[in-house]
């Protein structure tokens, strides 16, 4: 199967918002073990989950503009950088013009794809109009794309935090891949500003990103500012 024109949005996925979230959670008693906080996490995911679905296309594609336009800003060249990306699902920013975009200016573009359940992810090489077959909750993945280890990773949020601490959708796919990129690749978040929380509360697992790209702005972890201003300058 391929293409654009696969269905992104699986029905029964999205659930109705849990309204624990409006509770100070250690009034909650969510300050204590690592089931509690996970509890916590699952409440904001479908808070947050259903505040994104609930926006309506036109406003999705402006927003999902300007974060194109933001990256433009943190990533003025990509020449020769193999970037990983991803396919938009459940309302996730839509990246896709901005991969055509970095593939025309010489980077090489890349897809994730779960090879095996609870196992870091892989990434394969792809551009707009290759094949692509349904992977993993029926997300399109690259159908013969070469296996590559990107340099720099963006990956979309469910939510994430001042320390730039990502919420994802809780299959600890990405903190488990992190652990496992040698070297460390450059790695950026990107949603929608309303995604953002005081805290995702992060356990010893969690890896921070180096930025995180809104439609309102840039915002980078404590010292990341540097980094980017020496290797991605234009």
């Amino acid at each position: 199967m391929s293409d654009e024109n696969q269905n992104d949005n699986p029905d029964g996925f999205s659930s109705p918002a849990c309204f624990m979230h409006e509770v100070d959670p250690a009034y909650m008693g969510l300050e204590g073990t690592g089931e509690t906080v996970k509890e916590w996490r699952k409440g904001e995911r479908r808070r947050l989950i259903d505040h994104r679905a609930s926006l309506n296309a036109d406003d999705r594609e402006q927003r999902s503009l300007l974060i194109r336009q933001n990256l433009d800003r943190l990533l003025p060249e990509v020449t020769g950088r193999t970037i990983s990306l991803y396919w938009p699902f459940l309302g996730e920013p839509d990246l896709r013009g901005w991969l055509t975009a970095a593939s025309a200016q010489g980077a090489t573009c890349l897809l994730p794809v779960v090879s095996e359940k609870s196992k870091p992810l892989t990434f394969r090489t792809w551009r707009i109009g290759e094949k692509l077959t349904r992977g993993v909750l029926n997300i399109p993945v690259p159908l013969h794309g070469d296996e590559r280890q990107p340099d720099i990773v963006i990956a979309p949020v469910v939510g994430f935090d001042t320390q730039c601490y990502r919420l994802g959708f809780g299959g600890g796919y990405f903190d488990r891949t992190l652990a496992v990129l040698h070297p460390k690749p450059v790695v950026i978040g990107v949603g929608f500003d309303f995604q953002e929380i005081e805290t995702i509360r992060p356990q010893r697992h969690d890896i921070p990103m180096d930025a995180v790209v809104t439609d309102t702005d840039i915002r980078f972890r404590q010292g990341c500012d540097a980094l980017f201003a020496w290797k991605f300058e234009a």
